[in-house]
């Protein structure tokens, strides 16, 4: 499919300027496929930012609630994490440090678009500062871990904003995006820069900009996009696309930062969930989805490795 058909039929495109800090996000059109090749190609919003599809028990807005306190509604937070009125610091610019916020409520959307306002920055210059922030859509929540502040072997989908290269002899070049997909099973390798559990994942020059920074999340129909806006240019920028993604519902959303030797601030803006309106057969409806095994289908990824529904304790083996 042209890039062109693919920014259209999946609503990608300038951001909806909306209120200051909103990037407009939501479902694409609708249009039939006959018409949309009559039209010829077509750049859509993203969404136009309606309320309606704004799930505010699943958002993080400001203005906060529960400033001053060690406590919101709808959120909580743990570790070295602090809420002021204008965003939420996951760590401070020191080391050693471990925080994390996460959503009360479990989703149970079927298709859904995060969209997330944050900002890495501190006084480390070039490869002296990490290590990152991790969004996360799991099983279990505030669970402190080694992996960006957050349990190891989780069950679901991980979204590394990954500022550190802990691997020499990388190719990758700082600060890096990637996706992981876990039944459990898998262990992130950190000395490898989760190189061997990645699914796809980008180059994003995030970190210390003096202007606001984007990265949105989507899911639907087994379809994960993810995007960034990062030039101050009110414009998605594609990073991440696969197919085949199998997610259950009922899970959480959170976020969660680490630093260790080195270190930044990692802050949280804003985490904004919207539902896409998208239509289901009979017999994706009939499915409980909360009994899904996060998975991923026939996906091969950029290592050569070949995942099935990501049984990957059979599956999964190193490429060297």
């Amino acid at each position: 499919m042209a890039v062109e058909g693919w920014i259209w039929r999946w609503g990608w495109g300038r951001r909806c300027p909306g209120r200051p800090g909103l990037p407009g996000p939501g479902p694409g059109p609708t249009t039939p496929l006959l018409l949309l090749l009559l039209l010829g190609p077509v750049v859509a919003d993203i969404t136009d930012g309606n309320s309606e599809h704004l799930k505010r028990e699943h958002s993080l807005i400001k203005p906060y609630q529960g400033v001053g306190s060690s406590s919101m509604p709808l959120w909580d937070f743990q570790g070295s994490t602090i809420l002021t009125s204008q965003y939420v610091r996951l760590t401070p610019d020191e080391r050693s440090k471990e925080g994390s916020i996460w959503n009360h409520q479990p989703c149970f959307l079927k298709d859904w678009e995060m969209h997330v306002h944050f900002k890495v920055h501190g006084a480390g210059k070039k490869n002296l500062h990490g290590d990152g922030i991790a969004l996360w859509y799991t099983r279990d929540r505030l669970v402190p871990g080694p992996v960006f502040g957050s349990k190891d072997n989780f069950h679901g989908l991980a979204i590394f904003l990954d500022t550190y290269p802990n691997d020499e002899t990388t190719e990758r070049v700082f600060p890096y995006v990637s996706v992981m997909v876990n039944n459990g099973s898998l262990s992130y390798d950190h000395s490898k820069d989760g190189r061997w559990t990645e699914l796809a994942g980008c180059t994003a020059d995030f970190r210390n900009r003096d202007h606001d920074t984007f990265l949105a999340v989507r899911y639907s129909r087994g379809r994960l996009t993810v995007m960034t806006d990062l030039e101050d240019k009110n414009e998605w920028k594609n990073c991440i696309d696969i197919t085949g993604v199998r997610l259950p519902t009922g899970y959480y959303f959170g976020a969660s930062a680490g630093t260790g030797d080195l270190s930044d601030n990692h802050d949280i803006i804003s985490m904004k969930l919207f539902q896409l309106m998208v239509e289901h057969t009979p017999d994706e409806e009939n499915i409980d989805w909360t009994k899904i095994e996060p998975s991923v289908n026939f996906l091969k990824s950029p290592k050569g490795l070949i995942f099935h529904r990501l049984d990957v304790a059979r599956l999964f083996t190193r490429s060297r």
